[in-house]
């Protein structure tokens, strides 16, 4: 049952193109939100537990966030400077480099980009190629990276690949962690790294998620992420950690490769960097890998004001101190719990993913039914995976725990129903 009337709709279905995905299952017409809650052009109230695929993860409409902005707004700061120097990018400059660099021991440099993270990805590819002289770079299976050509020539998905309509060249791809139960995949990357018959060429960069979203949130182990950054050191490769969805806090720290210990080459942020859903996105270099000609990678909207106001305003807010991290960990325990009660109860079905960046698998039948009755239900949830089998919890972080137990009753309701059973998996 369709959860809005055809005329609301109209205009969409007449204007605006068929690629459109995330409005087939929920074609509510959604007009405000704040914190984890949105609502629809009727009134009707929905907890959000997709949030912009990860560029919300502090919510919609945070009062700091949006009183910054609207301050910054009111007293015409400069929305829009290419790279020139602006005060806003200044002042974001200062609050990342002491309140998330310097406490983590890195010394990159930020590289301000076009507004999406498929823009930085595209320039990660370019500068390790630039500054190495090759042009292979290994990737992995069921990696997601965007949908520009270079980014989309390391991204799994066929769908996404268009392929074999559209050449992609450049990069070869090797099972990630896990990808096989018999198989230690760093080990295989290894010997094929070392022979030279293996037909892999000399890669200038090596391109990972610690875990995919996309992919079906498949978790990468600190020591596999160790080997193969011992690995690329050894062969001369750049490691690119794209922290574009696992980043910002959605894993439990800042950068969802922390606790294993490695300070990649080039790291790419962006969705909820900006804290409040405004397109920014940043490539963080090491400074012997800064080897750019002043305007050999530009891009117009690389100089975004308001984005710039708001990111040093969550900065502030989120990450002076360990309170938000206690507090999203205590979160992500929660939805560890909850989750693993359903899994229990559903046959086949199993826990993935870490931190506020976990889901179910429950096989691509199951997963679309239980996904069209969240959203009849009041609950906006999406799938990932190669067949959208894995029902993804992607709740801002700020949700607060009886928001999150509900969604996640909710949840649990609905996938017992559609699995032919009843009850709730999760406490009242």
């Amino acid at each position: 049952m369709p959860l809005t009337t055809r005329s609301e709709t109209e205009i969409f279905e007449r204007r605006e193109s068929v690629v459109r995905s995330y409005c087939r299952g929920f074609d509510a017409v959604l007009s405000t939100g704040r914190g984890s809650v949105v609502r629809d052009t009727s009134g009707r109230e929905y907890l959000d537990f997709l949030a912009g695929a990860g560029a919300l993860n502090y919510g919609h409409n945070d009062p700091d966030l949006k009183a910054a902005l609207l301050d910054y707004v009111a007293g015409d700061g400069i929305a829009h400077g290419l790279d020139l120097f602006t005060e806003a990018k200044g002042a974001f400059l200062e609050s990342f480099s002491e309140l998330v660099l310097e406490p983590r021991g890195m010394d990159h440099l930020v590289q301000f980009t076009g507004p999406t993270g498929t823009n930085a990805v595209e320039a990660a590819l370019k500068l390790a190629r630039k500054v190495t002289g090759r042009t292979n770079v290994i990737a992995f299976t069921n990696g997601f990276h965007g949908v520009s050509a270079g980014a989309l020539a390391a991204t799994g998905n066929s769908t996404n690949r268009v392929g074999p309509v559209i050449p992609l060249p450049g990069v070869s791809r090797l099972p990630f962690d896990g990808y096989h139960a018999n198989l230690d995949t760093a080990e295989l990357l290894a010997a094929m790294l070392a022979d030279p018959s293996s037909g892999i060429d000399a890669p200038a960069a090596i391109l990972l998620e610690t875990v995919q979203g996309e992919g079906g949130l498949n978790v990468a182990s600190p020591a596999w992420l160790r080997r193969v950054a011992e690995l690329a050191r050894e062969h001369g490769a750049l490691l690119i950690v794209d922290d574009i969805q696992a980043g910002c806090g959605r894993t439990g720290t800042f950068f969802s490769f922390e606790p294993a210990g490695i300070v990649p080459d080039l790291v790419v942020l962006s969705k909820s960097l900006s804290g409040f859903g405004l397109p920014m996105s940043v490539l963080l270099v090491r400074p012997q890998w800064d080897q750019w000609q002043p305007g050999q990678h530009n891009g117009t909207f690389r100089g975004n004001g308001h984005a710039f106001v708001t990111a040093r305003a969550t900065l502030l807010k989120f990450w002076s101190d360990d309170t938000f991290t206690d507090a999203v960990a205590r979160r992500s325990a929660l939805v560890s719990r909850l989750l693993t009660d359903l899994a229990g109860q559903v046959p086949g079905a199993r826990l993935k993913g870490r931190g506020m960046m976990q889901g179910i698998d429950v096989g691509p039948r199951l997963s679309a039914e239980v996904t069209r009755g969240c959203a009849r239900n009041g609950l906006i949830i999406e799938s990932a995976g190669p067949r959208d089998e894995v029902i993804k919890v992607f709740a801002p972080l700020t949700t607060p725990d009886g928001q999150l137990e509900q969604g996640l009753r909710i949840l649990a309701d609905t996938t017992l129903a559609a699995a032919g059973g009843s009850g709730s998996a999760v406490p009242g």
